[in-house]
């Protein structure tokens, strides 16, 4: 098999333009659409907003890596990081707290040059706690293959080959040139969509590190988009890379054979437009969760708020099945007959919705979805 890398015209990567420029100008309104509407939301509003779209994005680039982390232990570590009060004093795991400290390093710097330096630190956030690996904040140095496989250890199916170890920082300068070179203020600006899928795909071929190569090349996605508008963009990539993630990785190695990227750009383009509904979503549910918090002030008593807070906080799509009275109970410590009037009341004020009868009550938030009754 040879591999992107081992070909004549590596790194010279070649797409069609033609067929990318329909959603890098879609991609461009959309970020228009997103920018505008943050602009409605009040400070904390905006602060909250930024969190949660952080924090999700550092549990999900971590979930397509088969590590799984406590959300909550994230977003709280986030706060903390910005400086932003937070009720939630729980103490986060090393994992939880490295990956929050580069998603906060990520948009706080997202304007500057890419470095060396900058990925070494990222490394060393991604990686932290871990006592396993041999090259931590530096580029790998194994003499054995770095190679991406599956299947039975002693017939494995090699899906990808990086470059050998002594190869990657010539491999890794050439690659950093490029991405500053690129960027919107460089000597060959590429639009936003074109630039974030090639810098993934060519940092991923690179595989530059012993682990963390995922969540780092995702963060490097991440930064070429923000540098296309001149504020940190609102697009959630790794969330719905991971409600993608088997075509993902399929995609990922059909690119790793050549060096004509077209098929995987108008991939990456697809997905990269689907992250941004979604962000544009969670913008709309945060304005939709003002504008209801604002009517109802003064009309609901402190369990009634916490209960909406509590329903808020699963995001867009809300409890899974909608609230019982059962989960009110357990979410305010009210007695079922207190969680019945509640409710009840809650309904009458057109605050939620309910669906059935008496104990299969259901109770989902009374507003539009995002996205939804537009055309």
């Amino acid at each position: 098999m040879t591999w992107n890398w081992q070909r004549p015209d590596w790194p010279n990567f070649k797409w069609d333009g033609s067929r990318l420029a329909p959603d890098e100008e879609k991609f461009l309104l959309g970020a228009g659409v997103a920018i505008g509407t943050v602009k409605h939301l009040a400070d904390d509003e905006r602060d909250q907003l930024m969190v949660e779209l952080m924090s999700g994005e550092a549990v999900t680039t971590s979930a397509i890596e088969g590590e799984v982390l406590n959300r909550a232990s994230v977003q709280s570590s986030i706060l903390r990081q910005l400086g932003l009060v937070s009720a939630d004093q729980r103490r986060a795991m090393p994992a939880e707290e490295g990956i929050a400290e580069m998603m906060v390093d990520l948009y706080r710097s997202f304007p500057r040059q890419l470095s060396g330096e900058t990925l070494f630190a990222w490394h060393r956030m991604v990686t932290s706690g871990r006592r396993d690996l041999t090259d931590i904040g530096r580029y790998r140095r194994s003499q054995e293959p770095m190679q991406v496989v599956s299947g039975p250890i002693g017939a494995p199916t090699v899906h990808f080959e990086a470059p050998p170890s002594g190869q990657v920082p010539a491999e890794m300068k050439r690659f950093i040139a490029w991405f500053n070179r690129t960027a919107p203020s460089g000597k060959e600006p590429l639009p936003a969509i074109t630039r974030a899928g090639t810098a993934h795909l060519y940092f991923e071929s690179i595989h530059p590190f012993e682990d963390g190569n995922g969540r780092i090349g995702r963060a490097v996605a991440e930064k070429a988009m923000t540098q296309s508008f001149g504020q940190p963009v609102l697009v959630a990539l790794a969330t719905t890379l991971l409600a993608h993630q088997k075509r993902y990785y399929e995609a990922l190695e059909r690119a790793n054979r050549r060096n004509d990227i077209t098929e995987w750009l108008v991939w990456f383009a697809e997905i990269t437009l689907e992250a941004q509904r979604r962000s544009i979503g969670l913008v709309e549910f945060t304005i939709a969760k003002a504008k209801l918090l604002d009517r109802l002030r003064g009309q609901i008593n402190e369990r009634q708020q916490k209960a909406l807070l509590r329903m808020f906080r699963e995001g867009p799509e809300g409890f899974k099945g909608g609230l019982s009275a059962g989960n009110y109970s357990t979410i305010t410590g009210a007695s079922p007959a207190t969680a019945t009037r509640d409710l009840a009341d809650l309904v009458e004020k057109r605050a939620l919705l309910r669906a059935g009868e008496r104990r299969h009550a259901r109770y989902t938030l009374n507003f539009t979805p995002p996205g939804e009754g537009k055309s």
